[in-house]
């Protein structure tokens, strides 16, 4: 098995062009499998629903694994099996009639708009770290984009003048519009800070760190969290609840869901549908103040 999964690896990288975090998740999930199988001498090609089935049991039972993790893994071992019955390394896919566990959707966190303003006046333009912390927040509200696309972007991916951004992420590109606030701020963070933090030429990165250097995950999870805890808001906020604020708030004043979805960067629609329970509430209020017999 091991020899399959080297060139079912490959495979995902080369041929698929898969990311890197998703290609160490094949990793993690087929290199637990196959540990699973040779423990109990178990051979990857005469594999059977039911041993699969037992090993999702063993997952549940031993491992205490999620719902959500064992769907993932299903679908690890599903795309391992269909690449080797496509190669004629097996006769049959023992995942084809597998059952993934229901996973429970877990609501959103999303702020209202005016926690959304107070959180983005904590910021004070007073210092370097206040404009640049005043510019990133206005940005990531702006925008929508995942913390991950957010601190991959370098200074050429802003464009100021048409007040627009260019997302690359895995292998992909998308455009989102800059509003006002977020092209003002990032504006004054380009100009009053940047320059001064950034200690090399070569240094691409439109966020960076009071070092100079790139932002990381942790540093904008942190970031967030200090003035989440200077507005005292008791919600618990991450770089995610901007994105999710992001998207209830433009469907609730109006814009389309497929525009939505764009901006997002939502590859499948039901992702971004998710929303939708947050604008039926608005239209319940709407409907309540205004129907004479509501």
């Amino acid at each position: 098995m091991e020899k399959q999964l080297k060139q079912f690896f490959k495979f995902l990288e080369n041929d698929k062009k898969v990311s890197s975090n998703t290609l160490q998740s094949y990793k993690r999930d087929l290199e637990q499998f196959k540990t699973y199988l040779v423990l109990n001498e178990k051979k990857y090609n005469k594999i059977q629903e039911e041993d699969l089935k037992e090993y999702l049991n063993y997952l549940v039972e031993t491992q205490n694994k999620k719902p959500s993790t064992i769907s993932r893994m299903i679908a690890s071992i599903r795309s391992f099996y269909q690449y080797e019955v496509k190669n004629d390394k097996v006769e049959k896919d023992p995942t084809e009639k597998l059952q993934s566990p229901k996973i429970e959707k877990k609501v959103p966190c999303v702020l209202t708009s005016e926690e959304v303003e107070l959180l983005l006046e904590q910021p004070r333009n007073s210092d370097l770290k206040g404009i640049r912390d005043k510019a990133m927040l206005e940005f990531a509200y702006a925008t929508g984009m995942r913390v991950s696309e957010i601190i991959a972007l370098n200074v050429e991916d802003v464009n100021i003048k048409q007040e627009l951004v260019v997302c690359k992420s895995e292998n992909k590109q998308r455009t989102i519009p800059l509003g006002k606030m977020a092209i003002n701020a990032v504006k004054e963070y380009l100009n009053g800070a940047r320059d001064v933090l950034v200690k090399s030429d070569k240094e691409q990165a439109l966020f960076v760190n009071l070092n100079g250097k790139r932002l990381t995950r942790q540093g904008f999870w942190k970031i967030i969290k200090f003035y989440q805890e200077q507005a005292h808001i008791e919600k618990d906020i991450t770089p995610h609840t901007l994105r999710h604020s992001f998207a209830t708030h433009l469907l609730q004043n109006g814009a389309e869901l497929k525009a939505i979805q764009t901006m997002l960067g939502h590859s499948d629609i039901s992702s971004t549908q998710v929303y939708m329970q947050f604008q039926n509430n608005g239209i319940n209020d709407i409907y309540k103040k205004a129907h004479p017999r509501a």
